[in-house]
């Protein structure tokens, strides 16, 4: 297909989203809401027209309704996950009423049969809730809240949980591990996304997947300030970007009409963990070993109620994970080098703690502005630090500070009306990875036995400094009126991210003296270095990306049982690679000189830069189709 193509198409679905955002009434997006819907019926089985159906929060009194359309049918599109005291009714009929239970992402089937007979208007009926049943292709697993509070983890890392999904891995809570992560699919760790409130915690910059995770153990967000998520394995809709493999689609807890809090301690010492077989092989050929030091502590507190009864509610929460772990620095130097007994290698051995923190905020005013709007504003901030990657045949000068900074801001404001559901939201996001050498200032060195072993003393060799930030803005439009041939959902949006990176990549910025025996027939005996490894050159890289995505989607259900999710979705980077690159003429004499001469000549073409001939893709579209019948 040409490009002239994509561009008329790609701007047809930009201009459609925009349309959307731009006509309707300013609500909330379905990758973080769920869905009601159904049919008001007679006892003949006719669908009741006019009928009014209400769902309100029991938690915070927010109250929402609609009206039965000429054939019965109903829709709640946009719910936030909660318990709901639903109410049909009708003049002239008997009304009815059922608490209701709505999960992320998933479509609660309510049908209501309203016998007609005089009544006083206080009159209800009862009944229980039926079977809640979702109407959606997507191939994932709900993680409740009462599975959120009581299903116990060590590292209380709400990640823990993903692995109640199907296909779905963790990787495990070892103390020595530097990640905690999630992957799914056979793909890796880089291809999953993770939203909170429907805001992406992509990692742009360094391994991909969510921000903070690839080299980190701590949890991306306070446990005790996600309400419920969702784990969406396969065949996720076009709403969702930038995910390969798995996506965790969750929503965050909010104040209630009552002032609630929750107070939790937790603690682990080296007692309470067995040595793993390294330990043990260890123990067994050296009667002076000592059990590593460990020891970590998990604290959390948070607290919600109202500011104004059914109007203003707040919620906080706090977190800390904090550990102190051991590694072991072993350094055996040969004998009968007078150079290394100067140096006195094992002067580094022993056991020295690795000092973990983490501290995580989060805060959320939720507003019911009108019987139709609603409006939310939160906060959430990570801090991390971690001293690590030394021990064994690294002395302690060469260990890293691993410093994380992960801070998001987002104001949604939701308006319903009916069947039409729209949300706006605007975020911003700063996501800051920032390892260092935790005593810097010291040359490296390193000692190459003939033994094949080595020992590495002095100072790290890099720092590196990656910030991403991100001013992103959305909108979607949820439209459930149109009924031919069945029922039909549609769903718009739009979303435009200002991205800009900032990147210090000091490789090898301290310098590395390596020392040997002997290299290549000279005798150095440990005295002199035989190489010395050092970076120069300008580290910092600073770019800005705009990121664009629109889809349009329709849930279609031609029978009660039957329905086809159909969908496209087209996203575009402004400056994905460095389109404005010019190959430097030196490189260009050079590959052009010696091309005709290499065993296989390149397509310089494809390997030169004039700043122009590179072009943004304008291709990234992705059709979405799936199905589910309710047996």
């Amino acid at each position: 297909m040409k490009r002239a193509l994509f561009d008329t198409v790609g701007r047809w679905l930009l201009g459609l989203a925009v349309s959307g955002m731009l006509l309707a009434p300013a609500a909330s997006a379905q990758n973080t809401t769920g869905t009601i819907r159904g049919q008001v019926t007679d006892a003949s089985g006719k669908g009741v027209a006019g009928a009014e159906i209400i769902a309100k929060n029991i938690e915070n009194g927010v109250q929402r309704s609609t009206s039965s359309r000429a054939d019965g049918f109903y829709i709640f599109p946009g719910l936030v996950p909660a318990t709901y005291d639903m109410t049909a009714r009708r003049i002239g009929s008997g009304a009815q009423s059922r608490r209701v239970v709505v999960q992320i992402g998933a479509t609660s089937i309510q049908s209501f049969t309203l016998e007609e007979k005089a009544v006083q208007l206080q009159e209800i009926v009862v009944q229980t809730a039926p079977t809640v049943e979702t109407r959606t292709s997507e191939v994932a697993t709900n993680i409740t809240p009462a599975q959120i509070e009581k299903l116990p983890t060590p590292s209380r890392n709400f990640l823990d949980l993903a692995a109640l999904t199907p296909g779905v891995t963790i990787t495990e809570d070892r103390i020595n591990g530097n990640s905690r992560t999630f992957s799914a699919g056979g793909q890796s760790a880089s291809s999953v996304n993770i939203f909170i409130d429907g805001t992406s915690l992509k990692n742009d910059l360094t391994g991909g997947g969510v921000t903070g995770q690839d080299a980190s153990r701590g949890n991306p967000f306070p446990r005790n300030a996600i309400q419920e998520y969702r784990v969406i394995s396969q065949n996720f809709k076009a709403e969702y970007q930038k995910s390969s493999s798995a996506i965790i689609t969750a929503t965050t807890k909010s104040g209630g009409n009552i002032w609630t809090g929750n107070v939790l301690f937790g603690y682990q010492n080296k007692g309470l963990v067995s040595l793993d077989t390294f330990q043990r092989a260890d123990k067994a050929g050296n009667p002076g070993f000592t059990k590593p030091d460990y020891n970590r502590s998990l604290a959390a507190l948070s607290f919600g109620g109202p500011l104004v009864k059914d109007k203003l509610q707040f919620f906080g929460s706090y977190e800390g994970n904090y550990q102190n772990r051991s590694s072991r620095v072993n350094l055996v130097p040969p004998s009968g080098f007078p150079a290394l007994d100067t140096v006195n290698l094992t002067q580094y051995n022993g056991n020295f703690t690795s000092p973990f923190r983490e501290t995580l905020l989060f805060g959320k005013l939720s507003l019911a502005a009108s019987p139709k709007s609603s409006a939310e504003l939160s906060f959430n901030n990570r801090h991390e630090t971690d001293v690590r990657d030394f021990g064994d045949r690294n002395a302690l000068q060469e260990a890293v500070n691993f410093r994380q900074n992960v801070s998001v801001a987002q104001l949604k404001y939701n308006y319903f009306s009916g069947a039409m559901l729209n949300e706006a939201k605007i975020d911003y996001s700063r996501f800051r990875r920032n390892p260092s050498p935790n005593t810097p200032g010291t040359a490296s060195r390193e000692y190459l036995f003939d033994n094949n072993t080595n020992a590495v003393i002095g100072s790290n060799l890099s720092t590196q400094d990656f910030v991403q930030k991100r001013l992103g803005l959305r909108d979607d439009l949820t439209y459930s009126v149109f009924h031919g041939a069945g029922q039909h959902v549609f769903k718009t949006g739009v979303s435009i991210d200002f991205v800009k990176y900032d990147v210090l990549k000091d490789n090898d910025g301290t310098p590395r003296f390596e020392y040997r025996n002997m290299q290549n027939g000279a005798t150095y005996a440990f005295e002199t270095p035989f190489e010395m490894r050092y970076g120069t050159g300008n580290p910092q890289l600073n770019a800005t990306n705009n990121q664009i995505g629109a889809y349009i989607q329709d849930d279609w259900s031609p029978t009660p049982r039957l329905t086809f999710n159909l969908g496209i979705r087209w996203d575009f980077e402004s400056h994905m690679m460095n389109y404005n690159y010019v190959t430097p003429q030196n490189v260009v004499d050079t590959l052009t000189r010696y091309n005709s001469q290499l065993p296989t000549p390149l397509d310089l073409s494809r390997y030169i830069s004039n700043g122009t001939n590179r072009k943004p893709f304008y291709g990234a579209f992705q059709p979405r189709l799936g199905f589910s019948y309710a047996l």
